[in-house]
């Protein structure tokens, strides 16, 4: 695995080349960092890339650790514990109930209602089904989201897909079939917005040249707050405590 030096920090970096990307990018989560280059690019492209993000790099790895190690897991999925939803951490209620499944509501917070039979391994049961509620919110936000700027600005994708994305947070294939990573459902709504507005984008530019922007302005005006948001607080967005 390549590695970059940094003062006296050796980072090593999983290199990645796709013919999909127009731009190179780095995406760094606990314990894992990836260079997403042009299939065009040779070594000293990477090399150069890399030597003008040697400061963002470093203090982004710093920011991982201290967020690590400063990470508290929700011990039990039980009354009074936090879940992740919306860019805040909502309280979480546990009840019993006579029902014959697991059922999940939200009212300022989730109720999770127990079946009676639910007795071994609650915590797992909590989880799978808190994780399943989000990405079903997940989507019908991105769902909605799409419908109403696809009605204003005629943006109409091929598809939509959620899924869980190992680069970025989205992606325009150039047949018109959109993917968005449902763990944007821990952002807050504007951020998970900015990220389908700017793969709408796409479907008029395919590239980040001026016009994307420009364009991408005339669909929300108000895209910098979210897109600077999403930049420095990527590394919090994660589905591991449900794991």
């Amino acid at each position: 695995m390549p590695t970059i030096q940094i003062g006296r920090a050796e980072i090593a970096y999983e290199l990645r080349r796709s013919a999909c990307v127009t731009e190179r990018r780095i995406t760094v989560t606990p314990g894992h960092v990836e260079v997403m280059a042009l299939a065009t690019d040779g070594d000293n492209d990477i090399a150069s890339f890399l030597n003008r993000k040697r400061e963002w790099l470093f203090n982004t790895m710093r920011d991982m650790e201290r967020i690590e190690a400063s990470r508290h897991a929700v011990p039990r999925f039980m009354t009074g514990s936090k879940i992740p939803y919306r860019g805040r951490k909502m309280p979480l209620t546990v009840q019993r109930t006579d029902a014959e499944r697991i059922e999940i509501a939200y009212r300022n917070g989730f109720q999770v209602y127990l079946p009676v039979w639910a007795e071994d391994d609650t915590d797992r049961l909590v989880a799978t089904e808190i994780k399943l509620w989000l990405k079903r919110r997940a989507r019908r936000d991105v769902q909605a989201i799409a419908a109403a700027y696809g009605r204003r600005f005629d943006l109409i994708p091929r598809s939509i897909r959620m899924t869980e994305l190992t680069g970025g947070w989205g992606s325009c294939g150039k047949d018109g079939n959109i993917v968005i990573d449902w763990h944007l459902i821990f952002a807050p709504r504007k951020v998970l917005e900015y990220v389908v507005v700017h793969e709408l984008a796409h479907l008029r530019h395919r590239s980040h040249g001026p016009a994307f922007w420009q364009f991408l302005e005339t669909l929300m005006p108000n895209y910098m707050g979210p897109m600077d948001w999403l930049g420095s607080n990527q590394s919090k967005i994660s589905a591991d405590f449900l794991n």
